[in-house]
């Protein structure tokens, strides 16, 4: 192959490898499963999918396909994740009414009166946000000296007993937490539902003066940066606020980082799935696994379309099983997937000039890849989770050690009823900590269905103790799913006797163990 095309494949994917607004234009977003048509409607949606699925490519790329009646308003949460409730609701509010006015002459025509109304809007954003909770301060200091009693007692049960909520709070204390957070800033909400209907006669005023805009799609990208206690209250203001107008929502973030509704305090709060929006899921599991290659296939192919390189030499770039391997190092996530594919491609070729990447190329990378997702791990889940949630992946690794086997089998009546368990599992999905690969599956010896997920390559792959001696299910051989009913199943009892024993830091385990 051109080493210069080589080259320009390598810089095409760098520019492309996290879309965002003032980069270069990013490639067609490949979609067969038509979910451009589906965000192009006048509906709600949240968009669910882990990182780098291609959520924000979708979102920016639906824009292509609008008609110049509808206009959108892009809000990046992570510009407020440091943000405390509820002036975070306000921040947003006021970015998307900012967009707004920036456009104002354009969408809405060059009325005084339109513009008299927006500033006013975002004045009254301004007192919102510099005014004092009366209560708030006397009841953090109430709740400061409950805490202080209970702190040591409650530390020591989160270690000890696996009850008390692992991978983040339990459902109940879940509950309890917005309980309070309602409570905290009872006084700013109000205010801001007392003025909600206000608003909303100025937004139809906007759209009877217009004539060129119909409706506004306001995309609200990686909704799981914003606290969890609070992301229902901001949710459920959006829906209320787009609700018969002609304002639309796009909402993208992690599934099981993200808590889009909950039935707490006095009265249900936020929106919720299939009924106050419709979920487009962008992520390609193991599952199938067949579908999840072909389809980072087509996103290599894409790229290499861009460099001058057909489809025959984007082939030759591998031997043997070396993308399958890719594919399951990335955990089927386009990002990670072509992330790993530059680094494994600049050491193959460092190599020889005719250096190809096979399976064992991939291994040996596999390590870094999964070193970097708990970092990312780190970063975007709450303190008090990441103890529980690091515990979790030293648990999962060492059954998979133990059992010697790359899937595990997780029984579908304990994920129904021990939420604890269940929200660790599913939190680690987001983070690709694990893969799902498949559900209602049944056990050659045992009762029951049971869910199948493959441990992440990087716990294992790079362990010279474990050569010769695992059993590793082939994801891509057609009888993979038949193999999986002879899985080692990880059961509570079993659960609970690896996180009793899982050591003091379990980062530091998890970053040694394996060496030798």
């Amino acid at each position: 192959m051109n080493r210069q095309n080589v080259i320009n494949l390598r810089r095409i994917i760098n520019e492309n490898i996290r879309v965002q607004r003032g980069g270069v234009d990013p490639v067609k977003y490949i979609d067969p499963a038509n979910f451009l048509g589906d965000i192009t409607a006048r509906q709600n949606h949240a968009v669910f999918g882990r990182r780098g699925c291609g959520k924000t490519l979708l979102l920016h790329q639906s824009v292509k396909y609008l008609p110049e009646t509808i206009k959108v308003i892009y809000l990046n949460c992570e510009d407020f994740k440091k943000h405390s409730f509820p002036n975070v609701l306000i921040e947003i509010l006021d970015a998307l009414f900012f967009e707004i006015e920036r456009n104002l002459s354009a969408w809405f025509g060059r009325k005084r009166k339109l513009r008299e109304i927006i500033t006013n809007i975002r004045k009254k954003f301004n007192e919102l946000r510099s005014k004092e909770d009366d209560s708030e301060q006397e009841i953090r200091q109430a709740e400061s000296l409950q805490q202080d009693e209970s702190c040591t007692a409650k530390l020591e049960v989160k270690v000890q007993n696996v009850s008390a909520g692992v991978g983040g709070s339990s459902a109940e204390q879940k509950r309890i937490d917005i309980e309070r957070k309602y409570k905290i800033n009872e006084s700013k909400i109000k205010d801001l539902d007392i003025w909600l209907p206000e608003l909303k006669r100025y937004i139809r005023e906007f759209f009877e003066l217009s004539t060129n805009v119909q409706a506004i799609f306001i995309q609200i990208d990686d909704y799981y940066h914003l606290p969890r206690t609070d992301q229902p209250f901001i949710m459920d203001y959006i829906h209320r606020l787009c609700k018969d107008v002609p304002l639309f929502f796009k909402v993208a973030t992690l599934r099981h980082a993200s808590t889009l509704f909950s039935d707490s305090v006095t009265q249900p709060i936020g929106a919720q799935e299939r009924h106050d929006y419709q979920p487009i899921n962008v992520d390609y599991s193991f599952a199938d696994f067949r579908r999840t290659v072909q389809q980072n296939k087509n996103i290599l192919l894409e790229f290499g379309a861009l460099a001058g390189i057909n489809h025959s030499e984007i082939n030759d770039l591998f031997k043997g099983e070396g993308f399958e391997r890719l594919i399951l190092a990335g955990g089927g996530v386009p990002r990670d997937c072509l992330s790993l594919f530059l680094e494994v491609l600049e050491a193959v070729k460092s190599q020889s000039d005719e250096g190809r990447i096979g399976k064992d190329d991939v291994r040996i990378l596999s390590r870094t890849n999964f070193e970097r997702r708990i970092e990312e791990l780190k970063q975007d889940s709450d303190i008090e989770d990441q103890g529980a949630l690091l515990r979790g992946i030293y648990v999962i690794r060492q059954f998979c050690i133990d059992k010697k086997s790359n899937i595990m089998l997780v029984p579908e009546s304990l994920l129904q009823r021990n939420d604890n368990i269940r929200n660790l599992l599913y939190r680690l999905l987001d983070y690709r900590i694990i893969h799902s690969s498949g559900g209602a599956l049944t056990h050659k010896t045992q009762s029951g269905t049971y869910h199948a997920f493959a441990v992440d390559i990087g716990c294992y792959a790079y362990m010279r103790v474990l050569h010769g001696k695992f059993n590793e299910i082939d994801l891509a051989d057609v009888n993979s799913k038949d193999k999986m009913r002879s899985a080692p199943v990880l059961d509570e009892k079993y659960f609970d006797s690896l996180w009793a024993k899982a050591p003091t830091n379990p980062e530091d385990a998890l970053q040694s163990q394996g060496d030798s």
